[in-house]
């Protein structure tokens, strides 16, 4: 039996293009998710290729269930994925998502997460029609703090999150707002 899926919407910017994962990203989010550098969301402290798989399928499969999902970051002109961002829900979270990993520590410092999560911000609000996006931070991640705060994000201490404290949830403007 074979599954048709409709499209998956491609977003491009400066620098990169943002496209759904595919087969060929497992061995980088395996890579990835096998390292320390995936210490902050991923929910065993000792990391298998099985959990990595299972991470993997959900984040694949977050497509079909909900109709939108997280992108796999690339640079233009090359399909080697370095990263994963964008519309996340899974069944426990009290809010959505804009979430955000890079695989690659040589894509690091390059602004291409912010680049990307501009993008994936007016996705959400414009086709996705989406009123408000959230994302939910460990306070000790330094780097996605202040990615979220250049984004202009901003720290909600009413609104709920997913699982155990410390999580700070950040309130991302809608992108008519983040202009002005």
């Amino acid at each position: 039996m074979t599954v048709a899926l409709s499209p998956t919407p491609v977003l491009e910017t400066e620098r990169l293009v943002l496209r759904a994962p595919k087969a060929a990203d497992w061995a980088a989010w395996r890579d990835f998710y096998m390292s320390e550098r995936s210490h902050w969301f991923r929910p065993v402290k000792e990391p298998t290729p099985e959990a990595a798989w299972r991470s993997f399928a959900a984040i694949t499969g977050h497509w079909v269930l909900r109709g939108w999902g997280m992108f796999v970051m690339t640079e233009r002109g090359s399909d080697q994925g370095f990263g994963a961002l964008g519309p996340w829900m899974p069944e426990s979270w009290p809010e959505a998502e804009i979430a955000w990993s890079v695989w690659s520590q040589d894509a690091e410092g390059k602004g291409y997460v912010a680049e990307a999560a501009r993008a994936v911000i007016a996705h959400a609000f414009r086709d996705l029609k989406w009123s408000t996006a959230v994302s939910y931070i460990d306070p000790n991640n330094t780097r996605s703090t202040a990615l979220a705060e250049r984004l202009g994000a901003r720290p909600d201490p009413q609104a709920a999150y997913p699982g155990e404290p410390p999580i700070v949830v950040w309130r991302h403007p809608a992108p008519k707002e983040a202009a002005a």
